[in-house]
């Protein structure tokens, strides 16, 4: 297979996000549209932060365009075939997962042997697995890096289902981690053209549902679309760390204000005994809606972290101006002080 290596015009790349837009857009009004009528709710509960009932199973709405798009990349012989056979099944298992237990709620040890699953079929197509490059040394992780990376599948899975509790933000967060991560492709030189075009194309389709679901959300993404993004980002990151290795520290920092949430409230709920496989409000960015009493509020200030202050330090790390490991360092200690401030799981946020 001729893989084209050569970067694709602005005016292609353009036309392919309007097109993705659309799509999604379109997708999740019908998506929307079923829901209301075979009356497919989230109902609000102690633990939720919505108040009205809310359609949802949004997610299809940008899982099958992109997935579709994918496809078609490899059709055409855009993207590597090892690269698309990792995305479509394992992308697919995941959302479909995902879906049935939006509808009939799946145990959670089927779904991590789901998740799991998914994160050993991609390091099956995608090995062998780039060096980690620390303070300018390259740092080979041999068997347990397969370890780590089938870890990071997995957490970030889980991770996106967390941290989607508020309208908006984990289709906002998507979106810009996305883009964040094709400046930060660019900054590194990277000259694969689809990278950039199936970047482009992703937080696209995300964009198309984020127009039903900004705050107010006219639908939610459910299980479906939360798992699928947190496992499209990283599969993103370790496709770009394969084409320059310092890419993972990029998207390590790109990441960070969901990592840094989800997993202080996660090791604070272990310590404290609390069953981590249940529904919660603990998690810094819903006490900071409570604490603000509004959803756009939160998610706008997340989306201007992204932008203003891991972007650019993603940006920096990728044209090799600053190591990796204290740039990762630098981005996560506001980041660890914010989410501390806002109490991330503290039981006692749920009452205020």
């Amino acid at each position: 297979m001729i893989i084209r290596s050569e970067p694709f015009s602005f005016v292609w790349i353009v036309m392919a996000g309007a097109m993705a837009l659309v799509a999604a857009g379109l997708l999740t009004g019908v998506v929307r549209w079923h829901a209301n009528r075979r009356q497919w709710f989230d109902m609000p509960n102690a633990r939720s932060s919505h108040t009205i009932p809310t359609p949802r199973g949004g997610g299809v709405g940008f899982v099958v365009p992109f997935l579709l798009a994918i496809a078609i990349l490899g059709i055409a012989g855009v993207m590597p075939h090892a690269h698309v056979a990792a995305m479509l099944p394992a992308g697919a298992l995941v959302a479909v997962l995902g879906y049935i237990d939006d509808r009939h709620s799946v145990p959670a040890l089927w779904r991590f042997l789901g998740h799991g699953f998914a994160a050993a079929w991609v390091l099956i197509w995608l090995t062998p697995l780039p060096p980690l490059p620390v303070l300018g040394i390259p740092l080979n992780l041999g068997g347990f890096g397969p370890v780590l990376y089938w870890l990071v599948i997995v957490w970030m899975v889980n991770l996106y289902n967390f941290m989607d509790g508020i309208d908006g933000l984990a289709a906002v967060q998507a979106v810009s981690v996305a883009i964040g991560g094709a400046l930060a492709a660019r900054m590194a030189g990277v000259d694969q053209g689809w990278i950039a075009l199936s970047l482009v194309v992703f937080a696209s389709c995300v964009g198309g549902f984020l127009a039903w679901n900004f705050p107010p959300a006219r639908i939610f993404m459910g299980d479906a679309g939360s798992g699928f993004l947190g496992f499209a980002v990283a599969l993103f990151g370790l496709w770009s760390a394969h084409e320059q290795a310092v890419l993972a520290w990029s998207w390590l920092i790109l990441t960070g204000l969901f990592m840094v949430d989800a997993t202080a409230t996660l090791f604070r709920r272990l310590l404290k005994g609390e069953r981590v496989y249940e529904a919660h409000r603990n998690h810094a960015y819903q006490y900071a809606a409570r604490r603000f009493g509004s959803h756009r509020s939160v998610t706008l200030a997340c989306l201007s972290i992204n932008t203003f202050w891991l972007t650019p330090l993603a940006c920096v790390v990728a044209a090799g101006w600053v190591d990796g490991f204290i740039a990762s360092v630098v981005a996560y200690i506001p980041l660890v002080a914010l989410v501390f401030h806002f109490k991330a799981g503290d039981r006692a946020g749920q009452e205020q």
